[in-house]
């Protein structure tokens, strides 16, 4: 059975909402669960997910907030929980502060894109093995094998694999990428592959699902919690159909 993973931005749409939502993806069968920090200046996002992050950081999302929230459901939660962010917040933070909330409030991973593979090797990878946290690194069509596999020898949990060269939620993202999902699949990775970035349907997840271990959903489940007034509803019944 192929691995769903959701992604949602923390403190939308409103800023209580967190906690019923990661009850909801659990509930609803996902495997593992993304949870984006917001942040003001999200570059690697497309639209939907840069408009949550605005939002959320409007309704008062902090990371102080978030880790206060998690831990209000840390025996509930049974799946994995990953943080998703951008590197200053956490620093701002502090790494390793951030680093001991987040074993403390059952977080299994962080994904942190704009973190380079050097300085991680250098100045965290070791605070991340002392609070026993896998860290996940994303990889693209324009990725060179040699890379991948260096990217994936650092990664722990799975390999992020982003489905075409683009912003999250583009419109045009190259779902069906034969040669490089082949490439992916030939290449001697340690980690599951799991592949992100424009999956909006159940087709969508089997398409790229073919030659991988599981899809990541992001944009299509951010924008029914932004969008649809009835939110809950449209969320499990979005979850169930990609499942079902």
């Amino acid at each position: 059975m192929k691995k769903l993973n959701i992604y949602f931005t923390a403190g939308i749409p409103q800023l209580e909402d967190t906690v019923e939502i990661i009850k909801l993806i659990q509930d609803s069968g996902a495997d593992m669960m993304e949870i984006g920090m917001p942040y003001s200046d999200p570059v690697a996002d497309g639209p939907v997910i840069q408009h949550a992050h605005e939002l959320a950081l409007k309704n008062g999302m902090t990371i102080e907030k978030l880790f206060s929230q998690l831990k209000s459901i840390k025996n509930e939660i049974k799946i994995p929980v990953i943080l998703m962010g951008y590197i200053n917040p956490v620093l701002s933070f502090g790494f390793e502060n951030f680093c001991r909330e987040c074993s403390e409030s059952g977080v299994s991973g962080l994904i942190i894109p704009d973190l380079p593979p050097i300085e991680f090797e250098k100045n965290y990878r070791e605070i991340l093995a002392k609070y026993k946290l896998n860290f996940t690194f994303l990889v693209t069509p324009e990725t060179s094998d040699e890379r991948m596999v260096y990217l994936d020898s650092l990664s722990s949990g799975f390999l992020y694999a982003v489905s075409s060269s683009s912003t999250t939620g583009t419109q045009n993202a190259v779902l069906k990428n034969e040669d490089y999902l082949s490439k992916l699949a030939s290449l001697p990775l340690k980690n599951p592959l799991m592949i992100g970035f424009g999956i909006k349907s159940k087709e969508d997840f089997e398409n790229v699902t073919e030659k991988a271990d599981g899809g990541i959903i992001g944009t299509a489940f951010v924008n029914i919690l932004l969008e649809d007034k009835d939110w809950r509803k449209s969320a499990i019944d979005f979850l169930n159909s990609i499942k079902g």
